[in-house]
């Protein structure tokens, strides 16, 4: 019986792995039930946008690693669960909804189904009865509870934890916030007396400044045309990543989360996690933690201060100039009348650019002088206040004291304008030092002079608390995230504002605060939501409205690892019993591009849950991998045209297997593509003739990121129609490290299908008749097999797939030489090779004699007794060339080694007489025979 995986065969209805794949769903086969008596293992992948282009053979890199993972640990006796899902809010479904008048619910749920069809086709492990799709009412209205209880508590510094904002109110109306120890924004103290005196809507603005989630005006990227406010990984010089569209900086009313409350907790747990050291320093430099210094320098001839943070202020002698944020509160205070047009000017250019945009560019700076001066503390002599757009409001203070001698950027822009340079640290001790080590002497720096940099620092802590000009203190990178959109297709925030704009939270019995019907998805004049044109759903009741706001992309994906626990149930987002029992993700796996922002995101909506007592553990994901990407191989046409030399992405699947593309092709392509608008084809591409008078284009290749604007997608369903899903999984694994980047090549795939058949083979006669034999395995056999185990299981376990499949096909290979069909060997091989190739494993196994499912088979284990070697060959040399070999038992003692290797007859031969000086014996190595 010849294998074929995705071929009818006679006297079947469908093909051998369509067959399977119907009979783990008719039978619920990978169903889990939440049996606090086995113990548990949660297998989770980062779930999917499921976007209108599907899947291409990408995607599933991660998808099948876990699956293989979940297997594993499940055919160990684990409880597993392993589960998947749907980011299903976003704004490219709105997108086109806007250009096609598709409802997003629509699209979005046409997106699920196909890539629905797309996963089963790989005969993925899920447990689909758990599966979450973050666009449902009865998903979001947890999201929604989740953020009311963010905004019903603030962090307290004493505890170290979240608390409950009534706790925070009890002690404004004893003691006012003087002795208050909370993460906030408030600027001003007040007594109880004034708490008292204040109307509801100033007692609700303070209370924002303590909120973990709470509504501030910040600056956002705008996009006028995409009608929402856009983070800064989704804009590129001025203009959105999707779509090209112009972003500006422009002051918003927007709701934020206060993630820098966590920001030491983030970093602190981050020790006790079995994450990649790469993975953790992205997390820790996305934080950010500095120590440093808070310095107030007194603005001249004005009665305000300049707040800068720094963590050298063992520099202060060396600066040369001040620089503010274009956003900063002070600027219109502080900037000169002389300077006021060409301030204006400065910060309308800035409005144009990210935060992204204004701190990559190191070797150009832009700026403007605001002609305020501000006086230095020690030396009264008076310095220029500048703005430059590589300083952030967000960051910092939105100020810096600029030290050009010894920061590459101060250094640029003192070069460009003309500023002086002091070199105030001597570093001549320390040759190999860089610009920024905290090494060196201290010069021209009046009573620092002499100071190694680490005691001048604190030199200055204590001058400046002492002269109560500054202090000491910890600064973070990590910002507050943003939490408001300007969209339709997004959670509605569960907030309603009474007559007079105070706050109040949806009563949780309301939830879920279900999103309006509309059809049209455009934004609404003045940067306002789509949401606000559904007045009856705004103006729902006299004097009250409802927020018009939408959640961003991460509110769903913060917490749905948790649903997944006990993901039908109405009267919590997982029950007590379930959240204890599975506790947290013991395996997680996603792309490198949500590093940073998903997880910290994740960790933080986590530790607050766990601060309130909802959730048993403080952090959400034990063991996480990234997995590498799959790369494309791009196509390339080149165009000259009005001189100018282009080169344009061409569809692979046009081109032949020398990479032409031959005019008839190139011709039908470019009436539907606009890319080639105002090129003469004729005259802009070298055309060639082939052999047969055919005139083609020669195109040029390159590894790129696959994707579908680059026209180098390769579609796994047609991969899977050739070859079969276990063929397709095997060699996605095969390609190399799981973490590592890879082109994809469909040369190497007809190897990993050999093998398969090889495999097959070993269950099958000449005639193609199953033939396993009950005879009892040879020692040579069950080393094969156990080697094989030992192997696969060490590489599962640290998760080297590729090594895996590798020793899959030894395995093969030696049993096919011993001509092994016998049961003992290759039943357990079947199931060794069941996570990787989960349909011909379970084909084969019912052909064994198995009723139920290979699922519920035990993973095999390494008897060590069959790899201990009973005998050893030994290459017997003379002065270190082998002249023959020897076999000798395992416990043979070195006299009777040399006594058999001097009496064989070969070496009798080659030593013609001689009397050896010595005989050298390395045990199970190697004899040499000295003459």
């Amino acid at each position: 019986m010849e294998y074929q995986p995705r071929k009818i065969s006679e006297g079947q209805s469908v093909s051998l792995e369509k067959k399977w794949q119907s009979y783990w769903v008719d039978n619920q086969i990978y169903s889990t039930s939440n049996d606090a008596t086995r113990p548990k293992y949660y297998v989770l992948d980062m779930f999917p946008y499921p976007s209108g282009a599907g899947l291409h053979v990408g995607h599933p890199l991660g998808y099948i690693a876990s699956d293989i993972f979940a297997r594993y640990k499940r055919l160990s006796g684990f409880n597993v669960l392993h589960p998947m899902g749907y980011d299903a809010f976003g704004l490219p479904a709105e997108q086109y909804a806007i250009q096609t008048g598709v409802h997003p619910a629509d699209s979005t749920e046409k997106n699920i189904q196909r890539y629905r069809e797309q996963l089963d086709n790989l005969g993925f492990c899920y447990d689909w009865n758990r599966e979450v799709r973050t666009s449902d009412a009865d998903y979001y209205k947890w999201t929604q509870w989740i953020f009311l209880q963010l905004f019903s508590h603030y962090f307290d510094k004493k505890q170290n934890k979240s608390a409950p904002i009534e706790g925070l109110i009890s002690q404004f109306e004893a003691a006012g916030n003087t002795t208050v120890a909370a993460a906030n924004t408030q600027e001003n103290i007040f007594s109880a007396t004034e708490w008292s005196a204040m109307t509801a809507k100033q007692k609700d603005d303070v209370l924002m400044n303590y909120r973990l989630a709470y509504r501030k005006t910040g600056f956002v990227n705008w996009c006028e045309a995409m009608g929402t406010v856009l983070a800064n990984d989704e804009v590129k010089d001025g203009v959105s990543e999707r779509g090209g569209h112009p972003v500006e900086r422009r002051p918003m009313l927007q709701w934020s989360l206060r993630t820098t409350a966590y920001a030491e907790r983030l970093l602190t747990d981050l020790e006790n996690l079995d994450w990649s050291e790469a993975l953790k320093s992205m997390q820790r430099n996305w934080i950010g933690r500095s120590e440093g210094a808070s310095i107030f320098f007194e603005i001249s001839d004005s009665q305000a201060v300049l707040e800068i943070f720094t963590t050298r202020p063992d520099t202060i002698f060396g600066v040369t100039f001040m620089v503010v944020a274009p956003e900063h509160p002070l600027l219109s205070q502080i900037t000169t009348y002389s300077q006021k047009e060409e301030v204006a000017k400065y910060v309308q250019y800035v409005k144009s650019r990210s935060d992204r945009d204004r701190q990559s560019e190191v070797k150009e700076v832009t700026g403007v002088f605001t002609g305020a001066y501000v006086v230095h503390p020690f030396n009264q002599k008076k310095i220029p206040v500048w703005i430059a757009e590589y300083v952030l409001l967000e960051y910092g203070t939105g100020a810096i004291m600029a030290v050009p001698s010894d920061d590459e950027r101060d250094q640029i822009f003192a070069q460009k304008f003309d500023l002086p340079i002091i070199d105030v640290v001597d570093k001549s001790k320390y040759p190999n030092a860089s610009l920024h080590d905290k090494l060196g002497t201290l010069i021209n720096s009046d009573f620092l002079n002499g100071k190694e940099v680490v005691a001048a620092i604190q030199e200055m802590f204590q001058r400046l608390e002492a002269m109560k000009i500054g202090e000491k203190r910890v600064n973070y990178r990590l910002r507050d995230a943003n939490y408001s959109r300007q969209r339709y297709w997004g959670e509605p925030i569960p907030i309603l504002y009474d007559a007079h704009g105070v706050a109040h939270a949806v009563d949780v019995t309301n939830l879920p605060l279900l999103l309006p019907n509309l059809i049209d998805f455009k934004p609404a004049a003045g940067g306002k939501s789509p949401l606000s044109r559904a007045t009856e759903w705004v103006n729902f009741s006299e004097g009250w409205t409802r927020e018009t706001d939408t959640m961003p992309g991460f509110a769903g994906s913060s917490w749905y690892f948790l649903r997944y626990m006990d993901s039908s149930n109405d009267h919590a987002f997982a029950s007590p019993e379930a959240l204890n029992y599975w506790r947290d993700v013991d395996f997680y796996i996603g792309g490198a591009e949500h590093a940073v922002g998903h997880l910290l995101y994740a960790r933080f909506w986590h530790k607050v849950l766990f601060d309130i007592g909802k959730v048993p553990t403080a952090e959400p994901f034990k063991r996480l991998i990234n997995q590498g990407m799959i790369q494309g191989r791009s196509l390339f046409i080149h165009v000259t045209n009005n001189k100018i030399k282009r080169k344009l992405h061409i569809q692979i699947q046009l081109a032949d297997d020398k990479d032409r593309l031959y005019e008839r092709d190139f011709k039908k392509m470019i009436l539907s593509d606009n890319r080639f608008e105002g090129i003469d084809y004729q005259q802009d591409i070298a055309w060639q003739t082939d052999e047969k008078g055919q005139q083609y284009a020669q195109l040029t290749s390159e590894v790129e990121k696959m994707s579908k604007s680059k026209y180098n997608v390769v579609n796994p369903d047609e991969v899977v129609e050739e070859y079969g899903a276990d063929c397709f999984r095997l060699y996605e694994m095969f390609l190399g490290p799981i973490d590592q980047s890879k082109p994809w090549d469909m040369k190497g795939i007809d190897g990993c299908f050999r093998f398969l058949r090889k495999f097959w083979s070993l269950f099958f006669d000449k005639n193609e008749k199953f033939s396993v034999t009950n005879e009892e395995p040879t020692n040579e056999e069950y080393k094969v097999l156990h080697t094989a185990i030992k192997k696969i299981t060490q590489d599962i376990e640290r998760l080297s797939f590729n090594t895996c499949v590798s020793a899959y096909m030894v395995c093969t290979n030696d049993l096919r030489a011993l001509n092994c069909n016998k049961q003992k060997i290759l039943e357990p091989l079947v199931v060794l090779l069941a996570p990787f190739a989960p349909h011909i494993a379970e084909e084969l196994w019912q052909k064994l004699g198995y009723k139920s499912t290979i699922n519920n088979a035990t993973f095999p284990i390494c008897d060590e007794q069959y790899l201990v070697e009973s005998s050893f060959i030994y290459p017997i040399c003379i002065n270190g060339k082998k002249r023959a070999e020897l076999s000798f038992d395992a416990e043979a003692n070195k006299e009777d080694i040399i006594s058999a290797s001097l009496n064989n007859e070969n070496i009798k031969k080659w030593l013609d007489h001689k009397v050896p000086k010595n005989v050298v014996v390395v045990p199970k190595k190697m004899v040499n025979i000295v003459v």
